[in-house]
């Protein structure tokens, strides 16, 4: 194995671990790194076609590359989430700035994921 296909694989379990994360946080975004994952994978295509056999990040990956956007089932788990986890960190952290700051940063994420649920156009 090149060391080049070793480095990008190294990269790619980085960047799907960090997608992985975008599951459970609801500020961190996970279609990119899981994209930017995949395309590290590329060299190696046992590890991409892995990747591929799983049921969420397939949808992501497949969603991405044929633009898609998001299903309502995924747009509307991300929303919830997004607002439940966002409701549970005020809750928890009762600092005054954070009353202030999450849903600002739920309002714009909310945005997004308006804008990555409509298919694209050619």
């Amino acid at each position: 194995m090149k060391i080049k296909t070793i480095i990008l694989s190294c990269f790619g379990f980085i960047f799907l671990a960090m997608g992985a994360i975008g599951i459970l946080l609801p500020i961190w975004p996970t279609t990119p790194f899981v994209i930017l994952a995949v395309a590290c994978f590329s060299a190696t295509p046992r590890i991409k076609a892995w990747i591929m056999r799983i049921p969420f990040f397939r949808e992501h990956i497949e969603n991405y590359q044929r633009r898609n956007g998001l299903s309502q089932k995924t747009f509307w788990q991300s929303i919830a989430w997004l607002w439940g986890m966002l409701l549970i960190s005020i809750l928890a952290i009762r600092t005054p700035a954070i009353y202030i700051i999450l849903p600002i940063i739920g309002i714009a994420v909310t945005v997004h994921l308006i804008f990555m649920a409509k298919p694209k156009e050619d």
